[in-house]
């Protein structure tokens, strides 16, 4: 099982299929709604270790997710497009592809025990641009 991330924007990047642990897909709905509402949202929560110099790249890639989540909201450049994929057995279980995505929180932890950090990143889909979504899976990668 791996998960292959990629964000494209002025400067494209894919985070190292070693660095990411767990994704988590969530339809924001209000916790009060009676019924079907139209103020909807999605997430994806991405998080992993950091490892640096992966496969002889100077930069780590989560560098480059730390950098993205301190660009400004006035710069066009806060959102950009981010694909998701899980990988089990050969099978693409799925694939997320957020557009217009930008960053609500990034978090980075380090500490003693382990010697390597963990990152979380937590995006959403720019909410008039819901539509353009999209999640596939149950194929064949190859």
């Amino acid at each position: 099982m791996s998960y292959k991330v990629t964000v494209e924007g002025v400067e494209s990047f894919e985070i190292a299929k070693e660095c990411v642990r767990r994704v988590k897909f969530a339809t924001d709905i209000p916790l009060d709604s009676n019924a079907r509402t139209k103020d909807v949202g999605s997430t994806l929560v991405i998080t992993g270790r950091i490892l640096t110099a992966v496969d002889g790249d100077p930069f780590d890639s989560t560098r480059k997710l730390a950098l993205w989540s301190a660009v400004p909201a006035e710069k066009a450049d806060c959102y950009r497009k981010v694909t998701v994929e899980h990988l089990a057995a050969g099978i693409m279980e799925r694939r997320y592809c957020f557009p217009n995505a930008f960053v609500i929180d990034y978090k980075e932890d380090f500490g003693d025990v382990e010697g390597t950090g963990t990152f979380t990143l937590v995006i959403k889909q720019k909410k008039d641009k819901l539509e353009r979504i999209t999640i596939e899976g149950g194929y064949s990668a190859g």
